[in-house]
């Protein structure tokens, strides 16, 4: 007899997605009339952090917008964006950007009451590190539990892998 069937919740970042959404952004950046002799400009800082910087806190927090926008038509959620307070260093605003990935142990657990609360019954979630995985007795069940999920906002982006 087959295995029942399950499927995974991860939250999870495609790098190279950032990566082109990033150059998009850089580059309007550099051609916008607005951003003209602000030194504005937009870079990654490392893996999964990304800086922003220009000479005023308006046109700082106008480049983060651009760079939210480009995000939001590569088809990736906000949610996976961490951007702190602009912050004075010497003559440059700065603000620090984190890509977040994975699931928190708190938010999984979240996550995992919900479906022990909301969900239909024989629906079962085990936190497996930075994911889920939800098995259960029939597929209209799994259905169910993803379409309980999605009206949920649990402040992070959720993606459904593995249905099986």
């Amino acid at each position: 007899m087959a295995a029942n069937p399950s499927f995974d919740i991860v939250s999870k970042v495609d790098r190279q997605e950032v990566d082109n959404a990033l150059q998009q952004a850089s580059r309007e950046i550099g051609t916008r009339f607005d951003f003209r002799g602000t030194g504005a400009e937009i870079s990654w800082a490392g893996e999964e952090a990304v800086t922003v910087q220009a000479e005023t806190e308006d046109r700082v927090k106008a480049a983060l917008d651009v760079f939210k926008d480009k995000l939001i038509k590569r088809d990736i959620s906000l949610k996976s964006l961490e951007a702190g307070e602009p912050r004075s260093s010497g003559k440059i605003y700065k603000i620090d950007c984190k890509i977040l990935q994975g699931i928190s142990q708190d938010k999984a657990k979240q996550i995992s009451k919900k479906i022990r609360d909301e969900g239909p019954k024989g629906v079962q979630a085990q936190i497996q590190g930075d994911q889920l995985r939800v098995t259960g007795k029939k597929k209209d069940d799994l259905q169910a539990v993803i379409a309980l999920l999605k009206g949920a906002d649990f402040e992070v982006a959720l993606q459904f892998t593995n249905y099986r």
